[in-house]
Parts: structure tokens; sequence; C-alpha cells
């Protein structure tokens, strides 16, 4: 019935997710609140690392794509379920670092890492540094030779897989901002320069085909490529790479409808190709990561909102407005993402209406979900958006001045908060 099985609904006929009445909730917090359920997330991390035991023999390490909701609550979670983290900026690593997550399971990713971002990585002995382009490349060789240190690298590369999904996430063809392509020679290019610089080590490759794919074909394909490609660096320069970063981009269910596979059965024929390929090429297996980000938090949020009013256009539409929009969830502007949306409290009831969720925000763009069906809903009914654990929060801003919402963090019918709201005097606090 639900996306995710950490919801329910009550015996009040209430929606719930992790043993809370979200209606109470609302109450106590409220609104615009982002709520996660914690055990399914850890569950959801202990599967990925179980999948890698199984598939692996455990030779592998499953690293949190933290750029799908960074706070530092969500960095002890990660640190405590022995994951690595996957950063993308200064601020994503000052998180991390804040939280006490270990340095040398950090890996910095970034496709124009800025030299206070690289030396701050270098000071702070993060484990591995993505390199996207040979301009990084040099800068860093440069700048870990000032610092007197050996910068422990991977290289990004673009296998030139097309994956199924919505073309502002597709990250592993060539004509993509990320990494290096192998069908122009630059991937190579990169690995030969590296050989012979002083102040870097590499350790291996990473790719990273797109987002939210729910095939695993094109996953199969990146990783035959990138094995093949580990056995050509072999050839040509005489270097064994000992680590293969397969990224992440594992569908969730945002729609019941939606089938992702489930983890251990991507795994296992993923692993078939990359054992398959390297025992044929005559290389060794190499340490296998991945990087789930979505998969591990997405359909594990909610987001709640007070509808303000229900105005019906008709023979046209019926908009029901509510209290956040396109601040705390930029996503269907920008992707045009769905949702499954309900009456927290009403959520025993049918869906009856056919309606457009609009924000508050003074644009006529600003909507959550248009012609969705939800439950009769009027004045101060509490609306819950589904499968918003990542990239909502993380996306937020202060558009119109309006403060970012809480978050909260469920357990066994148990709340606590691990983002404040902000405040009117969050808003200035950096006006002169």
């Amino acid at each position: 019935m639900f996306v995710s099985d950490c919801l329910s609904i009550n015996e009040k006929g209430n929606l719930a997710i992790g043993g809370c009445d979200t209606v109470e909730l609302a109450k106590e917090y409220g609104t615009p609140l982002y709520v996660f359920d914690e055990n399914q997330i850890r569950k959801n991390c202990r599967d990925y690392i179980k999948s890698i035991e199984d598939n692996y023999n455990g030779n592998g390490l499953v690293i949190y794509a933290s750029k799908a909701f960074s706070c530092l609550e969500m960095c002890r979670i990660c640190a405590s379920e022995n994951m690595g983290l996957d950063v993308v900026s200064g601020g994503e690593l000052y998180t991390a670092l804040k939280a006490d997550f270990p340095a040398e399971k950090i890996f910095f990713h970034g496709n124009n890492k800025t030299k206070q971002e690289l030396e701050f990585a270098l000071a702070n002995g993060v484990g591995r540094i993505i390199v996207d382009n040979l301009t990084e490349l040099e800068m860093l060789n440069n700048l870990a030779n000032e610092q007197g240190k050996t910068a422990k690298i991977m290289f990004r590369i673009k296998p030139g897989i097309d994956a199924h999904t919505h073309s502002f996430i597709r990250t592993g063809q060539i004509d993509s901002k990320f990494g290096f392509a192998l069908e122009t020679g630059e991937a190579m290019e990169a690995i030969k320069l590296a050989k012979i610089m002083k102040n870097v080590e590499l350790c291996g490759v990473h790719c990273h085909i797109g987002s939210n794919i729910f095939e695993v074909e094109p996953f199969e394909l990146a990783a035959k490529v990138m094995v093949e490609f580990i056995a050509k660096i072999k050839q040509e320069t005489g270097i064994e790479i000992k680590e293969l970063n397969l990224g992440g981009g594992f569908g969730i269910k945002y729609l019941s409808s939606d089938e992702p596979v489930a983890y251990g059965d991507y795994m296992g024929r993923v692993a078939k190709v990359v054992n398959d390929t390297c025992k044929k090429l005559s290389v060794a297996i190499p340490k296998i990561l991945i990087e789930p980000g979505r998969s591990i938090v997405g359909s594990e949020g909610i987001t709640l909102y007070t509808v303000g009013n229900v105005k019906e256009i008709p023979d046209i539409r019926t908009y029901v407005a509510v209290d956040g929009g396109m601040t705390d969830n930029p996503r269907y502007i920008m992707y045009q993402s769905k949702y499954e949306i309900m009456c927290a409290n009403k959520a025993n009831e049918p869906k009856t209406k056919v309606v457009t969720v609009a924000g508050k925000c003074c644009e006529s763009g600003d909507l959550i979900q248009e012609d969705a069906k939800l439950q009769e809903v009027e004045s101060g009914d509490i609306v819950a958006v589904l499968s918003t654990g990542a990239y909502n929060y993380s996306m937020a801003s202060n558009y119109n001045r309006i403060p970012r919402p809480a978050a909260v963090m469920v357990n066994n019918g148990k709340a606590r908060v691990i983002i404040n709201r902000e405040t009117y005097d969050d808003i200035i606090t950096n006006d002169v």
C-alpha cells in the first residue's frame, strides 16, 4: 500500500511513520516539517552492506552519498553503521568532520573543486579524492607537495552509458560535465600523468551513470566497461587498479507502482559481470565500492504541510495551497518529479479529489504536484508528501526569505529534532 515499510495508518485513521502519529508531529513541531524514520534508514544501510558481503566476500565498502541528505545526525548514523561517506563540497566535508566521521572513510567528489576545498581535504586526511579533470589533478599534486603529503586519488570515468532516466541526471555518457571520457583517450592520459606525479597515489577508478535507475542492465554494462578499462590500464602502464567504485543511482519507490530492483538482486547480477570479466581478462578482482544516497533515505522521509486554502476553479482545476512549496521541495519544478500525497488526518478515507498542490511562494510555477489524487481536504488539514527524504532538505532555499523547515528523526514511536527550524533572525544573519 505504501512506498515504504515505515509508513502505516494508526487506530485514529491518521498517517504514522515509525510508530509516530504524523498529525501529532505536526502539532508539536510545526509545519512544514521533514520527518525521517531511523530504523528503516539503518536497515537500508545494513542491506547494502550485506549485499557486499554476500557478493564480494566483504571486499568492498558502502559509501553514503550525503548530497541526498546531509546533516550531523545523518553522518553519525552512517559512521555507526560502518559506512563510508561521499561528499561533494567543502560544506558537506565540514559537516562530516564536525560529526567526527572518520576522515579516512570520506570520499571527496566534485567536478570543480576549489583550491580552498582541496587544501581543506588534504589538511584533514580525507581518504580519497575523486579527481574529475586534468586541471584538478595538477592543482592537487602541487597542493599535496606544499603540505608534504601524498593524495590518494581515484579518477571519475565516463563509461559512455546512457541510463534511462531524466536527461538532467544522466552523468555517464560522454556529453557530461563530470569526469574523463574513455572514447577520446583523456582517461588514459590522466592515468599516465598520475603515474609520474610524486604527490598523488592512484588507488582506483570511479563511474556514476545517473540517478533513480530501475534497470539493472546499464549497471552491468558500466561494470563491464570499467573492468575492461582496468585491464587496459594494466596492459599499457603496468598499474594494477585496486579499487572500483561503481557509483549509485539505484531507483526508489516514489509511487506505489514503482518497482525498484532489490539491492541484493542488483548486486548479484553486477558482481557476476565483475567477476566474470576480471577472470576473462586476467585481472585481480578490485575492492568494490558503491554510493547509494537516495535509496538510503528517499522513501524513508516525508514532508508534512498544513492546508491554508482550497481554491476550486470550476471545470479547470482545484488548488490546495500549503504552507511550504518550492523552497522546501524544488524537485517538481526542476524535474516534474512524481510523488504520492495524502491527507495525514484522513489517511483511511478514499482519495476522491483530483487536485494541484500549490506552494506559498510568489511564483505561478510553485507547485508540488499537479492532477494528483487526494482526500477531500479543508483549511487546517495536514497534507503529507511521501518519499521526500532525498534532495528536498538538501535543495531547500530561502526564496522569498522563507525560513527552511525543521527535520525530526523518529524511532519506534519517539521523535527528536535533528535540524532546527530556521527563524527570521537566521534569515538576516549574514546581512550587513
